[in-house]
């Protein structure tokens, strides 16, 4: 297991910043791939395929199960998550840091032992919500997913776009200390890294997993038809062997004719009522103006919704 330390963290820090050319558009600016390709609403598309990739990973899931109060808040930890992640790609520069810092101070305090072995992972193993293989994990499916959605509503992205995007993302990866060479320098290398974990043992889903997916989705109670929906969605887009071994509803006919109407009707929506809140409001400081009532009515919307899945 290899730590990121405090020292490393604020050494990627520094060399992030080295690159960075206008403090106020933060680490990646609206010249960057990261803005365009994922800077509006249908992200949240594959917000369950992103949580349930890092539930495949024992460490994540671990973590998660034994140091969070996710079941007893979901609204609380969606809009802790998403205030940190869009703080360090839409926030200016001193946001992003302080966003990274304090993720990191968090994550040093959970820690622990596996007691019984979860694929590669052996009993006695520990883990550490700061392991660099982990956060890479993390990371990655961060990218993958955004990826995946967008080519579900718009088709193949170019190569030259997506290899920009995933290189994009590697200074989201620096808030993080993770070390540059764990991360891609292209979509290919991304997916190639993402093939290899798929067909490895460092993934297993196992029964605490399945139970917090289970619950993301709203079956732990009577499950609404927006966590039915969202069930199904998931399901499509996650590889395979991974549907079955979370034990999803999956009805593929369904998801798909699902995501070719959403497809059709968000193609023709303005793009800025389908703006990330905050990627609006990064748009509004740029320019000095004030955010818009409309991504502020738009945010509470997100954090409703999330109540709403797992009811």
């Amino acid at each position: 297991m290899s730590v990121v330390s405090r020292a490393q963290l604020e050494a990627s820090l520094s060399e992030l910043c080295a690159h960075v050319e206008d403090a106020r558009a933060g680490i990646l600016g609206p010249q960057s791939a990261a803005w365009e390709i994922g800077g509006d609403l249908a992200v949240f598309v594959g917000g369950g395929r992103a949580a349930l990739l890092q539930l495949a990973h024992p460490m994540v899931a671990h973590a998660i199960d034994h140091h969070s109060h996710t079941r007893a808040d979901i609204s609380g930890r969606f809009h802790r998550t998403f205030r940190n992640v869009f703080a360090m790609v839409f926030g200016d520069l001193p946001a992003a840091l302080t966003a990274a810092r304090r993720v990191h101070s968090v994550h040093e305090r959970i820690t622990g032992t596996f007691t019984e072995r979860h694929g590669a992972f052996p009993a006695g193993t520990r883990y550490a919500a700061n392991d660099a293989d982990a956060l890479r994990w993390v990371h990655a499916t961060l990218v993958d997913t955004t990826l995946v959605v967008r080519e579900h509503l718009d088709g193949p992205l170019p190569r030259v776009r997506a290899d920009r995007y995933v290189v994009d993302l590697n200074r989201f990866a620096a808030l993080f200390g993770i070390p540059r060479d764990l991360l891609p320098r292209s979509r290919a290398e991304h997916d190639d890294y993402m093939a290899a974990m798929f067909a490895s043992d460092q993934l297993a889903v196992t029964p605490a997993a399945r139970e917090m997916a289970h619950f993301l989705v709203g079956r732990e109670q009577r499950q609404s038809p927006l966590g039915k929906l969202a069930e199904i969605v998931t399901a499509e887009l996650l590889p395979s062997h991974l549907t079955r071994a979370f034990a999803l509803r999956s009805s593929p006919r369904l998801a798909r004719a699902t995501m070719r109407s959403f497809a059709a009707v968000y193609a023709r929506l303005p793009a800025a009522m389908v703006r990330l809140p905050a990627h609006a409001d990064a748009i509004a400081r740029l320019a000095g103006t004030a955010p818009s009532r409309w991504s502020t009515w738009t945010e509470k919307q997100l954090f409703g919704l999330a109540k709403s899945v797992t009811r």
